[in-house]
């Protein structure tokens, strides 16, 4: 039995889900999973996966050794990453994963200004709204915006606040009800983004008064941000929104700027990284590179 080679098949199994998948992501037989797979029960004496014609049950044995061979796997990586990275000039592949009009508008410049920088690097971007599971997806840095992240196995940086604004069209506003402060939102046609950390649930403050909008289903919800400020352009409604998707229409009147002196509860973008990947000096240079980028 190849050990290292067994151990690294029962990993993908565990990440993937299936020996299908994992037979599919490490270019092997479903046969030759299988075989890694009982090679390594039967140098252990215990079984490490349940599996029936339709589904696997990691067993509790199978837990506990599979977060003492990531750890393992991990550290080999790093060793090698050592070596392979320790020269000036960095080299390899970064895989990324941003959403889509963000990535546009304001990351995908930053990655194309970081490749004239490192010749030897080359990047492979998925532009995707929905998150994406870094491990299984093999991504080495995901670009993500919304609020404050929650504790998990993932590390993250902060590389932007985004300020968001309420904004609608004159010509909305021009037929639509007054809109005072941000309970009168009640009364109005809001539109979403569907993948906000809180898509019905806007919260505001003004000096010590904080408000909090549960919304009513608008007309249009999407998930997509440039989708729904072109909504908003139309005159369909009002959208709460990061300001540096509008700031160019509300300095030129297309689009107004509404409640300037309520202020909707922060948002950031992230780069979010597996915890594995932090000895990684490609991925640490690019996400230093990131957090420069915008603080310029």
């Amino acid at each position: 039995m190849d050990k290292l080679r067994a151990i690294t098949v029962f990993r993908r199994v565990i990440e993937l889900g299936s020996f299908k998948a994992a037979a599919e992501d490490m270019a092997l037989s479903k046969a030759a999973i299988s075989k890694n797979i009982s090679e390594l029960e039967d140098f252990l004496k215990t079984p490490l996966i349940n599996r029936t014609t339709r589904k696997m049950h990691i067993t509790e044995n199978g837990q506990h050794y599979f977060n003492h061979v990531c750890a393992i796997l991990d550290d080999l990586s790093n060793a090698d990453l050592s070596i392979i990275e320790s020269s000036h000039h960095l080299r390899g592949k970064i895989k990324i994963s941003m959403p889509m009009s963000l990535g546009v508008l304001q990351i995908n410049p930053a990655v194309c200004e970081f490749m004239q920088l490192h010749p030897e690097i080359s990047v492979e971007v998925t532009m995707v709204d929905q998150y994406v599971d870094l491990v299984k997806d093999g991504i080495d840095v995901a670009i993500r915006g919304g609020g404050e992240l929650k504790n998990s196995n993932l590390r993250f940086r902060k590389l932007l606040d985004l300020k968001r604004i309420l904004c609608a069209s004159p010509k909305y506003i021009e037929h639509a009800k007054e809109l005072i402060s941000p309970s009168d939102l009640c009364l109005h046609n809001c539109l979403v983004y569907s993948l906000s950390s809180s898509p019905r649930h806007w919260v505001f403050s003004h000096l010590d008064k904080t408000e909090a909008v549960n919304l009513t289903p608008g007309s249009y919800v999407v998930n997509n941000g440039l989708a729904l400020k072109q909504a908003v352009q139309a005159g369909l409604g009002i959208s709460l929104t990061p300001e540096l998707f509008v700031e160019k229409e509300i300095e030129s009147g297309e689009l107004v700027n509404l409640l300037p002196e309520w202020k909707a509860q922060s948002h950031a973008l992230y780069a979010v990284y597996p915890y594995h990947k932090e000895q990684s000096q490609k991925v640490r240079t690019f996400i230093d590179f990131l957090v420069d980028y915008f603080n310029r």
